[in-house]
């Protein structure tokens, strides 16, 4: 039997392989989301720019790669954190990893949702998941940022 082989046809078995390739299709898109007006890090993390503040957060890949999220650790509100410099730490039941500034700036918010909601991180990187807003103090440091399809060949996608 050939893959081709089992989705011809009008058979029951054959409609029935067709929706489970349909299902796994979408569970793969869903799985990997890469939005297209971010700039990404090869750290991982995400930025949003809007004028000279941004909201940064780790990546879908990231999330998935971490597993279960249940602490965030950001302490570093008011302060000025330089490019790649550390701004906290992301607890997984894996393991523990550093979050690094994707520019320098001065961490004006942490998402207050993620103290008592870690896993928001895993269930909504892009959105109710991120982690901090900052000031931008280099915008040239902006350009060294990777584009979604950079970002997509630096982990294989």
């Amino acid at each position: 039997m050939t893959i081709g082989s089992m989705f011809q046809g009008n058979s029951k078995k054959s409609q029935s392989n067709l929706l489970v390739l349909f299902i796994f299709a979408d569970l793969i898109n869903k799985t990997m989301n890469f939005p297209e007006e971010l700039k990404y890090t090869k750290d991982h993390e995400w930025i949003r720019v809007n004028g000279n503040e941004a909201t940064v957060g780790i990546t879908d890949f990231a999330q998935g790669e971490l597993g279960d999220i249940v602490f965030i650790d950001i302490n570093t509100v008011g302060q000025e954190v330089a490019h790649e410099g550390l701004f906290g730490t992301v607890e997984a039941v894996k393991t523990v990893s550093d979050l690094f500034m994707p520019v320098s700036g001065k961490v004006l918010e942490i998402n207050p949702k993620l103290e008592a909601n870690p896993e928001l991180v895993n269930n909504d990187p892009y959105g109710d998941g991120w982690m901090i807003k900052l000031t931008i103090t280099n915008e040239a440091e902006l350009s060294n940022l990777l584009s979604v399809e950079d970002y997509k060949k630096e982990i294989g996608h």
